[in-house]
């Protein structure tokens, strides 16, 4: 038995970033981005077809930590509008840091309450939230989840409540013509992981690995091209979408255990998540081949029928967009990658995993 459920309503394609302002419908809004000088066009966009936001939230940076997320929610607070609705346009740090500020209402401790106790999840605040996401990475415009760090005790929380699913998602390409080739790649792998997570996981369904099956197969087909071709329009229309689909996958199955490696090495060492939770993915493939059917079955729908091969090639597309594949070129000693790995089996998102821990722990 098996049930897969997605709520959010997505428009998909070019221009689709014109559509805000019948999704806004004349309600007041907040306004979440960044606030670097290149987004002041997209802002000028969105308050042309919604009208003038209430108040915008832009002191937006990337992996979203305590300090920044009590500002951000101080600022939504302060307002005497009472808002109807939240605009979330950026990357994934962006449509997270909105997720929080929706459901603090205002007050970020509310947040912080329930992200370190689980409790109070009956006082989060249920405001309806639009997601323009202009990366193409997390998948964040499609989930109900929302990455959190408090950097002052180094560690990683995650937001998770129904409540949090966007209302709408307008995935417009276009707005993801400007990203570097640094943000591009690492964003992509991002995307690479949630899929192949989706699918060497206990949570996983057919829908979800159908999604995951398509995602990963596209990335693996156009990231490379895209590396070389930022420009183009129809290589980002497909990562766009790829990692869309990726997000409507790991909606549903949460991530495993490569993600679950990568919050500590972000933490510790600086390396950028989409780097931080894809170099380890040839290695724990090798791990998963052989453990489950299903599994097994559909990742020879993406690297065909021999799986080790398979391993191999997916390190070769890693390496040759620069990443490399041992924890010590990221500054993981072997002593700590050990342990990393015994924890992250323990963790939550590593349960997820379906490779047997008494096998990973032998080859290490």
């Amino acid at each position: 038995m098996w049930t897969y459920k997605n709520p959010v309503i997505i428009a998909f394609g070019s221009g689709t970033l014109d559509q805000i302002g019948g999704l806004v419908a004349g309600r007041d809004y907040a306004l979440v981005t960044y606030g670097e000088p290149g987004f002041r066009t997209i802002r000028k966009r969105v308050e042309t077809s919604a009208g003038l936001a209430s108040v915008v939230i832009d002191n937006i940076t990337q992996n979203p930590n305590y300090q920044m997320l009590e500002e951000s929610c101080r600022m939504f607070g302060d307002i005497d509008t009472d808002i109807g609705v939240v605009v979330a346009v950026g990357g994934g740090s962006v449509i997270d840091a909105a997720k929080v500020v929706v459901a603090s209402g205002g007050n970020f401790s509310v947040v912080r309450q329930y992200l370190e106790t689980g409790l109070g999840a009956e006082v989060l605040d249920k405001i309806p939230l639009i997601a323009v996401p202009t990366t193409s990475g997390t998948g964040s415009e499609v989930t109900c989840f929302a990455t959190v760090w408090n950097t002052g005790v180094q560690k990683k929380y995650s937001l998770n409540h129904p409540s949090l699913y966007p209302e709408h998602a307008l995935v417009d390409p276009e707005l993801m013509l400007g990203a570097p080739q640094g943000l591009t790649v690492s964003t992509g792998l991002d995307a690479l992981s949630h899929s192949l997570e989706s699918i060497w996981n206990v949570n996983a369904n057919p829908v979800s690995s159908a999604l995951a099956v398509t995602a990963a197969s596209d990335i693996l087909d156009v990231l490379p091209v895209l590396a070389d071709n930022l420009g183009n329009l129809n290589c980002r229309t497909k990562m766009a979408r790829a990692a869309m689909m990726a997000g409507l996958a790991f909606s549903n199955t949460k991530t495993a255990l490569a993600h679950s490696l990568s919050y500590p090495i972000t933490l510790r060492h600086g390396v950028p998540h989409g780097i931080a939770c894809s170099f380890s993915l040839p290695m724990v493939m090798r791990w998963v081949s052989g453990a489950n059917s299903d599994c097994n079955a559909n990742l020879k729908r993406i690297f065909g029928p021999d799986l080790a091969g398979g391993a191999n090639r997916l390190e070769e597309f890693l390496q040759n967009l620069g990443i490399d594949t041992r924890p010590e070129e990221h500054g993981v000693k072997s002593d700590e990658w050990r342990g990393l790995v015994e924890e992250a089996l323990a963790d939550e998102r590593g349960q997820n995993f379906l490779g047997d821990p008494v096998f990973i722990l032998s080859r290490l």
